[in-house]
């Protein structure tokens, strides 16, 4: 059968959604920086993700508290792609443009394949190792001398925050593969955003004190945190659930290019060469990943 014979519309929809969602989120949060801390407004994303999936497991009968085979998957969910991910990326993009955000945070397959090769002994097929030389090539080119002032401290912080965001999201998927729970992620998340939400709370009343999210940019904390954090996680689990592996993986590059392309349209981001040929060498890297 081929792979679009195993595709239903309603499940593209999906697909579709989640990346819309997450592409828009860098733009939307970037502008809400203009009047809200990094921190806090991650605290907020994570916030409102608990409470959206927790309402909707209530309402859905399947709010149970995670069994002992579960919370392996809560806490590397929670400490790595919730919070550690967060609030690395909300940090560096006070310091690095939306569109550059949307794309170096999507380099996790440079770092999940080295780790898959040394914990599970994995071998790489040539696909693999393509797959890492394009990224390492992309992220050179949005790393290079001709794209970050190697003199603007906060300038190369805020790209080292992003590779480090990609290897946090990186160990909470090893750590999902190796202690794979026996009930849906989906049902997890309120406990993962929870943990995740308080994580991030402390880190902002440490390192944030007088900080906070100001009316101009309650809009966008209230989108992403009630509609695209939980509505985003939940498309995401589902059409990666539901779609091919090859469908899924294709589709979710689109995320950096819309991020990208909203970010030239909305906040006048320019869209320079090495952004581009970066962000394709690393969708190529993604892409690769992906085969078998």
């Amino acid at each position: 059968m081929s792979v679009a014979a195993d595709v239903a519309p309603r499940d593209l929809r999906l697909l579709l959604l989640a990346v819309v969602l997450f592409g828009v989120t860098w733009p939307i949060s970037k502008d809400a920086l203009r009047d809200a801390s990094p921190l806090w407004f991650a605290f907020a994303r994570g916030a409102g993700g608990a409470l959206v999936t927790g309402l909707l497991m209530l309402w859905l009968g399947r709010l149970r508290p995670p069994g002992a085979a579960e919370w392996p998957t809560v806490l590397a969910l929670a400490l790595f792609q919730l919070g550690g991910f967060f609030a690395l990326t909300h940090l560096a993009l006070a310091l690095v443009p939306a569109g550059r955000t949307a794309v170096l945070s999507n380099v996790t397959a440079i770092w999940l394949i080295p780790l898959g090769v040394w914990l599970f002994a994995e071998r790489l097929s040539a696909a693999r190792l393509a797959s890492v030389a394009a990224g390492l090539a992309g992220v050179v080119l949005l790393t290079g001398p001709w794209a970050v002032d190697w003199s603007d401290r906060g300038a190369v912080l805020g790209h080292a925050l992003l590779l480090g965001a990609g290897l946090s999201w990186s160990v909470a998927i090893v750590i999902v593969r190796r202690f794979p729970p026996r009930r849906p992620v989906f049902e997890l998340l309120p406990f993962s955003f929870g943990l995740g939400a308080l994580l991030l709370g402390a880190l902002a009343a440490w390192r944030e004190p007088s900080g906070g999210i100001g009316a101009g940019a309650l809009w966008q904390a209230l989108f992403v945190a009630l509609v695209a954090a939980p509505v985003g996680t939940w498309a995401v689990v589902e059409a990666g659930r539901r779609l091919p592996s090859a469908v899924a993986s294709a589709g979710f590059l689109l995320v950096p290019a819309i991020g990208v392309t909203l970010a030239a349209l909305w906040l006048g981001e320019a869209i320079t060469w090495d952004l581009v040929a970066g962000g394709v060498l690393i969708a190529l890297g993604m892409w690769w990943a992906a085969r078998r």
